[in-house]
């Protein structure tokens, strides 16, 4: 009587776990890659592992590519056959996909500022962003990929699912990458809690991209190694070089009141000028 139901909940399970798995080690490399070559922010072309996991898997991208599955299955849903699909179904489709991408990238960034005050990225100077953390142009961008991967990723994933059935065994694979993921979960929720420890005591947001390439700028100067999946590895203390960090912000920050202020009496200069002119 059961059996039926137990089938359904382990296909639903299989495939998510599955898709999960894809996606992050997916999302991941493409990070990797797009760090390296494309990004503005890496003009010494380093190789950089992204996220606050060491190993190669990224679980936004695995989400990601979760729910993107699911959701562009509904215009699917109850029609009979393929004339009855509809632009607008798709259309509509494709525009959740992307509000569910943001939304996806927003709960995730929010969790660790409030919860670890960290940020693992950083749109604050993009136009429109919420809380650094979402923004226009990066919501336009998972819309785009959205309509991409409906599209044209979408038939290939389908097949790899299908694959995936008919090769079973291949569940053990998944099976040790989610071994292996959860003690590195482990791990990098013990750095995350001393780096959260450290913002909250001093009051502090910690951009973790800064931190680790600050370590590996540290390390370099050094002589000493830079570990590339075990970024927090250095023969420095975490703590010293969270405080190497925090000088780095108070620096920063004395810097832009600095400029701001010579700005500021620049402009009260030349207001003066202006009027002395006139009298």
């Amino acid at each position: 009587m059961t059996q039926g139901p137990i089938n359904v909940i382990a296909l639903y399970f299989l495939t998510i776990s599955f898709l999960f798995f894809v996606g992050s080690i997916l999302g991941w490399t493409i990070e990797v890659l797009f760090r390296r070559f494309l990004s503005t922010n890496n003009p010494e072309r380093k190789w950089i592992n992204p996220g606050f996991l060491t190993g190669p898997y990224l679980p936004l991208y695995g989400f990601g590519l979760t729910a993107l599955f699911l959701m562009s299955l509904f215009p699917y849903v109850g029609i009979s056959s393929l004339s009855d699909l509809t632009w607008l179904k798709t259309i509509i489709c494709i525009l959740s996909m992307g509000v569910m991408m943001t939304l996806i990238e927003f709960i995730a960034g929010m969790i660790f500022i409030r919860k670890m005050h960290v940020k693992l990225w950083d749109y604050s100077d993009r136009k429109g962003n919420i809380k650094g953390v979402i923004c226009p142009l990066f919501s336009f961008i998972w819309t785009v990929l959205a309509a991409l991967y409906y599209f044209f990723v979408q038939p290939h994933i389908l097949k790899l699912v299908l694959w995936y059935f008919n090769n079973i065994a291949f569940s053990f694979v998944v099976g040790v990458f989610f071994g292996v993921f959860f003690v590195d979960l482990g791990y990098s929720i013990h750095i995350v809690n001393i780096v959260r420890k450290f913002a909250a005591d001093h009051d502090i947001i910690v951009r973790y991209e800064e931190l680790k390439a600050s370590i590996r700028t540290a390390s370099e100067e050094a002589k000493e190694k830079a570990h590339f999946i075990l970024a927090f590895k250095s023969e420095q203390p975490l703590l010293t070089q969270l405080e190497s960090y925090r000088e780095k912000l108070l620096a920063n920050s004395r810097k832009v009141r600095q400029d701001l202020q010579d700005d500021l009496n620049e402009m009260k200069k030349n207001i003066s000028s202006i009027g002395n002119k006139k009298s």
